[in-house]
């Protein structure tokens, strides 16, 4: 795991295994995992390159968001920095503790993001405006 400039933002690599039958990644939600996944979902690959997904944040959801296959950017916002971060190695995460404003795009034609989630869906956790996110994070 390797801290960010953006606050609660990690970065996680897991183990690459290697056998005569395959290459397979792994990682377990008891250790090595941020939290206990209650929900997962995938942004399949044909997500238009200039598209952006996300724009968002969550008030009390947990996220971890891999790249299964292909590419795409994450960006995260603690509403003081901001940083970018390429997924484009299934073996990396990016671990989103809540109240973070992320963004996922530029994804490659291939591109499978894997979004692990803290919570079940619930629409009243999302903060979906930039600006009332903004007076959250800074107490307003």
């Amino acid at each position: 795991m390797t801290p960010t400039a953006v606050r609660g933002v990690d970065i996680y690599e897991f183990p690459w295994v290697s056998d005569p039958e395959a290459t397979s990644r792994w990682g377990e939600f008891e250790s090595g995992f941020p939290f206990r996944p209650k929900r997962y979902f995938y942004i399949i690959s044909g997500v238009p390159s200039g598209e952006i997904r996300g724009e968002h944040a969550h008030k009390q959801c947990h996220q971890f968001l891999m790249c299964a296959y292909g590419r795409c950017s994450v960006t995260v916002d603690d509403g003081r920095s901001r940083l970018e971060v390429q997924l484009d190695k299934p073996s990396v995460g990016i671990y989103l503790p809540p109240m973070i404003w992320g963004r996922q795009w530029q994804y490659s034609a291939d591109a499978a993001l894997l979004v692990f989630a803290s919570e079940r869906y619930d629409p009243a956790d999302y903060i979906r405006e930039y600006d009332a996110f903004i007076t959250m994070v800074r107490g307003g």
